[in-house]
């Protein structure tokens, strides 16, 4: 586990009129991927971003696009995304029906694809839910807030819910990315980097400091700094 922290700026709070350059900014402050949050307005009350912005948002990015599909219906959706170029794809566990084997199937159609796969869990499901697909998977996504909104501030605890899935992927003698959403900052970043988390989801703390390249390299700091004082402790 403990990959370098890695900063996905969430382009939902970048500026729509200025894209190209947003993007280009954040590349050159080191970001390690795009997060691209797609809301339905079912699966989650928001509507934001769909297949056309992905198809249009690859032609101009050099990193890759981590897409994040909050959707009622992913199986149907996401041969769409994939065509569009997205290279890491995110589905919620809780948009699919576990019984029937939806989770692997969704897993299969985006690994099938040549795409990484991830799974993402809501606060208030539980974690161990994840342990049978857990070895299949890219990364992890671990909600700090509720998905919907940006903005949002961090829910305590979360970090304690990143430990656990490390604990499930080293049963498991898997190595999945562990990426964190919700809440991210300089204050933030070095709860979850310190408990494992190798991904971190910021959208205002980038899109909203008066340099974004800075706020890139302040934030990553924080979590590799926490991640250091961690191995002191141990």
């Amino acid at each position: 586990m403990f990959e370098p922290v890695k900063i996905a700026p969430s382009i939902l709070s970048a500026d729509f009129m200025n894209m190209r350059a947003d993007i280009e900014t954040i590349e050159r402050g080191g970001a390690g991927y795009v997060h691209v949050d797609v809301m339905d307005g079912h699966f989650v009350p928001n509507l934001t971003l769909g297949v056309p912005f992905v198809k249009q948002l690859k032609k101009i990015a050099s990193i890759p696009l981590d897409v994040h599909l909050m959707i009622s219906n992913p199986l149907v959706q996401l041969p769409w995304f994939l065509d569009a170029g997205a290279d890491i794809v995110t589905v919620h566990l809780e948009a699919l029906d576990e019984v029937e084997g939806e989770v692997g199937q969704a897993i299969g159609m985006i690994k099938a694809a040549g795409a990484k796969a991830a799974l993402s869990i809501k606060p208030d499901t539980p974690v161990a839910r994840i342990a049978p697909h857990i070895g299949s998977l890219d990364m992890v996504l671990v909600m700090s807030v509720y998905p919907g909104f940006s903005g949002q501030s961090y829910i305590e605890g979360s970090d304690a819910r990143v430990a656990e899935v490390v604990a499930l992927a080293e049963e498991a003698g898997a190595n999945p990315l562990i990426e964190v959403d919700g809440g991210m900052g300089v204050k933030t970043a070095g709860l979850v980097a310190s408990c494992g988390a190798d991904v971190l989801v910021a959208g205002n703390a980038v899109f909203g400091a008066p340099d974004p390249a800075v706020a890139i390299a302040e934030i990553t700091a924080a979590a590799e700094a926490a991640r250091r004082e961690a191995d002191i402790r141990e």
